[in-house]
């Protein structure tokens, strides 16, 4: 099968210790739809010999019935659109996730969706990636699919791009078309925040400069996708200046030891080291650096380790643990872009859970500077974002978090947003910075509405049961989650006050927007009319 079969079977121990050792390298590939994506991983696989027969004959009988390669080539796409729906529609729909490795490197491919509908899922396929193949028809050249693809991958902090112009068998391997595209892209790239970019022209259904040097391009002078793949520099692509080391859990197995666990985020620990814990901005420094094969001298990224300190200070999961001279920021406000991944549109002011790193809090979008036209980069005005859409966004919450801005450390400058209701992952985010002055805008009546989940409204309450009913009322309405308050000398001007804040106001016997009679209506029958009309919901 591969090229370590040979000492799988000979030898498994040493098999499984080269294995380890090697550098790991994760890559997307992206484009239009049709641009060859899954054939391209599929030809990865094939040609380095990574896929098993009994695999591969199931491909073979499959690509004879769907006819879609021609004759005698094996539709190779079918290794990776393994869904039944994918293959029904000849699309590519969820991120699908390959594994292999040659004697240099291990790799993980995440396949991801070309279509718009699916921007969530390459985002989330790109989110963990160190490298982005970005394919291109080479018949069509750079398309707004293009575009938009490198722009999430930037966007994500992806530092190196190929550029796979694919399909060159196509156009009969001229190389004017090839440095035509390449030209258009580097026109497009200059915009974005990426400087390792690297062109490679091939045809994935056929092999060349996949695997193997193509005979039918001799004019291209560079390497193979696999020798990239093999060789980009990774390994300087982590921030190991700004120790980071968020608490993942507190391990105490007896009186004796008392150490944290957790996943360098960044940065460089040794021991002794002065640390500060936040954000309680507990002091102490670092007694040991804890794995289990044994006591280490430093820890970086992305090393799993457990730290113990030499004073008895209070930690916690969601804690991070710092570099006393490299301090993060410590806020409740930040400014992020956010990439919102449910149907359900997000509107500020809504109550969600914001988790970043460990630590969980809740919090709200309290307004949105912008949405983003991930096609053409172009800002509109925006007062909800919907499935798929990105926006520049404020984020309140409710309790100080520790965060650096992502493009410095991803890990402390990332967050996932959470529907308290349904526990599901409604959106991502990536932290541009802190607040400013000039970011914070002024409280909508939407966003009141949104908050309290409720149309600000002046209920008149009568009857002799008039004032027992408005403090049952206000009662039920503030156990389930909106905002009441009793008047009983209502005047015009407290009322204006009142609304303008988002809330019902209860007044006793006075002229308001509805009105309802308690010596005939019950709680029930205010509580359930509140609910038709749609001032509560």
């Amino acid at each position: 099968m591969s090229h370590q079969s040979e000492l799988i079977s000979t030898d498994i121990n040493a098999y499984l210790a080269e294995h380890e050792h090697k550098e790991l390298l994760r890559f997307l590939t992206c484009g239009n739809v049709d641009d060859g994506k899954s054939t391209l991983i599929g030809r990865l696989l094939y040609d380095s010999k990574m896929i098993y027969e009994d695999q591969l004959a199931s491909v073979k009988a499959d690509s004879v019935k769907s006819g879609t390669t021609g004759a005698g080539k094996v539709d190779l796409a079918l290794l990776v659109d393994g869904l039944q729906a994918e293959r029904e529609q000849g699309i590519t729909i969820d991120v699908a996730y390959r594994y292999f490795s040659t004697k240099r490197r291990k790799f993980i491919i995440a396949d991801t969706p070309g279509h718009e509908q699916y921007t969530r899922n390459m985002a989330t396929g790109a989110s963990t990636c160190d490298l982005a193949i970005i394919l291109i028809d080479a018949r069509y050249g750079v398309q707004t699919q293009t575009k938009r693809h490198s722009f999430i991958a930037s966007l994500l902090g992806i530092k190196h791009i190929i550029v796979a112009i694919n399909k060159m068998d196509l156009v009969d391997y001229r190389e004017s078309i090839y440095l035509k595209i390449q030209q258009d892209y580097q026109d497009f790239i200059g915009l974005l925040d990426v400087d390792d970019v690297h062109f490679i022209p091939l045809s994935a259904l056929d092999g060349d400069n996949v695997v193997n040097k193509s005979d039918n391009m001799p004019w291209y002078k560079g390497i193979p996708m696999m020798e990239s793949l093999e060789t980009i520099k990774i390994s300087n692509d982590y921030n190991f200046t700004d120790a980071r080391f968020p608490v993942q859990y507190v391990n105490r197995p007896n009186l004796d030891f008392r150490g944290f666990c957790g996943t360098m985020a960044s940065g460089v620990f040794h021991k002794g080291d002065k640390i500060t814990v936040l954000p309680s901005g507990q002091t102490s420094s670092i007694k040991s650096i804890v794995t289990y094969d044994g006591e280490l001298e430093q820890a970086f990224p992305p090393m799993t380790v457990t730290l113990t300190l030499n004073d008895e200070i209070d930690v916690s999961r969601g804690d991070t643990i710092i570099s006393s001279d490299n301090l993060p920021i410590v806020a409740d406000s930040f400014k992020a872009t956010i990439v919102w991944m449910t149907e359900k549109a997000m509107i500020p002011g809504r109550q969600y859970l914001i988790k970043l790193a460990t630590r969980s809090v809740s919090g709200s979008i309290s307004s949105i500077h912008h949405r983003i036209d991930v096609n053409t980069l172009e800002h509109h005005n925006a007062d909800q974002l919907s499935l798929n859409e990105i926006g520049c966004c404020n984020v309140s919450v409710n309790a100080p978090i520790v965060f650096d801005p992502y493009t410095k450390t991803k890990a402390t400058g990332s967050f996932i947003i959470i529907d308290r209701l349904t526990n599901v992952t409604v959106g991502a985010g990536m932290i541009l910075g802190n607040t400013e002055i000039s970011d914070f805008k002024a409280v909508t009546s939407a966003e009141h509405a949104a908050r309290f989940s409720q149309q600000a409204t002046v209920i008149s309450l009568k009857g002799k049961q008039a004032q027992e009913v408005a403090y049952q009322l206000e009662r039920h309405l503030f156990d389930n989650g909106h905002a009441a308050t009793i008047l009983e000398q209502a005047t015009a001007e407290y009322i204006t006050v009142i609304k303008k804040a988002g809330l019902i106001c209860l007044c006793l016997n006075t002229n308001a927007d509805i009105s309802f009679n308690c010596d005939h209506q019950t709680l029930n029958d205010i509580y359930k009319a509140l609910k038709e009309q749609q001032i509560i919901y």
